[in-house]
C-alpha cells in the first residue's frame, strides 16, 4: 500500500507503517520468512509472503536503459 502521509509515500504491508523495504531488509540479513512476524508482530506470514511477491513482481519489470556517451 502507498500513502504519500506513510513512511514517505515507500510501499507499506497494508494496515501497517512496516515498508517492504524493511521486510526485505530482514531477509537479506538472514532471516526465514516465518521469523519476520515476530520482528514485526503487526505483519502477519501471509502479509510478509504477500510483501515478496510485491518487491518480486516490481523487480521483475525493472527495464535497464543503455546510455551511449
Amino acid at each position: 500500500m502507498i500513502k504519500p502521509e506513510v513512511r514517505f509515500g515507500q510501499p507499506t504491508v497494508a494496515g501497517t507503517r512496516v515498508a517492504i523495504a524493511d521486510i526485505l531488509s530482514l531477509v537479506e540479513a538472514g532471516y526465514h520468512i516465518n521469523d519476520i512476524p515476530a520482528q514485526y508482530p503487526a505483519v502477519t506470514l501471509p502479509a510478509a509472503k504477500k510483501a515478496l511477491g510485491y518487491a518480486a513482481a516490481i523487480l521483475g519489470k525493472e527495464e535497464v536503459l543503455a546510455i551511449s556517451a
